[in-house]
């Protein structure tokens, strides 16, 4: 198949997220009760950092404003894979079902054709709190503003995403060849609450877990960092980047693998 140029991806990326939100629109209420839901859902955390601090000043020296930093930065980098990738949730259905298919015989990448085909836009509501935390917890902090300081919040939030996006693509993929994989999916997706939080509070094993087998402390913890505290900054974020390309890099030749050896339910 001839390799295709990144602005053919994209014009046929616009029609397909034009042809989407059109379907979605015409389900108004739905997607209003949707975004409302997402938006409630963030403001309950919002509201137990809150009464949590109440009680206690700080959590193993981080306050109360650079775990609401924590939070919103968390929630930006979270939500590429809620836009973007929703549909992975689909796929052990669509695999199971034999729908799947129908992707395999598409004369362009089959990651990006089955990714395409939906976007969540109820994320952007998720999107606008997550900036309006992190924009309120900044000030508060004090830390100042200046073009290098934005360029590196762009770029780690940006790495910081890939992480979770490579997490999901992996146990996503776990169903071409494990039955019963929502549970795969669902722990990974429970595990990204603990993202939210500095991961020197937990004990050495789960930092070891959350550090190098199941990496949430780069969604939001280590990349933070860079910003929060550019005098102790350990190598850990400077990797931030190299970590999440590496990691997106795995998922989707892992993705790939079993999406290309797929050959229908055989039934």
């Amino acid at each position: 198949m001839k390799r295709k140029s990144l602005s053919f991806y994209f014009r046929i990326y616009c029609k397909i997220l034009a042809q989407d939100l059109k379907s979605k629109m015409s389900y108004r209420a739905d997607f209003i009760i949707s975004t409302i839901g997402m938006i409630f859902t963030d403001i309950s955390g919002f509201i137990s950092f809150w009464i949590m601090f109440r009680n206690f000043p700080s959590i193993d020296g981080w306050n109360y404003y650079e775990i609401l930093f924590l939070y919103g930065f968390s929630l930006i980098s979270l939500t590429p894979v809620q836009c973007f990738f929703d549909n992975n949730w689909s796929l052990r259905q669509n695999v199971y079902s034999g729908d799947f298919i129908k992707y395999c015989f598409r004369p362009i990448n089959l990651f990006f054709y089955y990714q395409s085909e939906v976007f969540d836009i109820k994320g952007l509501g998720q999107l606008a709190f997550g900036i309006g935390t992190l924009i309120y917890a900044w000030i508060k902090l004090g830390l100042g503003c200046s073009a290098f300081m934005i360029i590196k919040l762009i770029i780690f939030l940006l790495t910081a995403s890939l992480i979770m996006i490579a997490l999901q693509n992996a146990a996503a993929a776990t169903c071409f060849w494990i039955q019963n994989s929502f549970y795969v999916l669902d722990l990974v997706y429970r595990f990204r609450d603990y993202a939210k939080y500095p991961v020197t509070i937990f004990s050495p094993v789960f930092r070891f877990i959350f550090t190098f087998l199941m990496p949430i402390a780069f969604i939001a913890y280590y990349p933070s960092l860079v910003i929060l505290r550019p005098d102790q900054i350990p190598v850990l974020s400077w990797l931030s980047p190299v970590i999440g390309v590496l990691f997106f890099f795995i998922s989707y030749k892992i993705w790939m693998y079993g999406a290309t050896r797929y050959s229908g339910t055989g039934s």
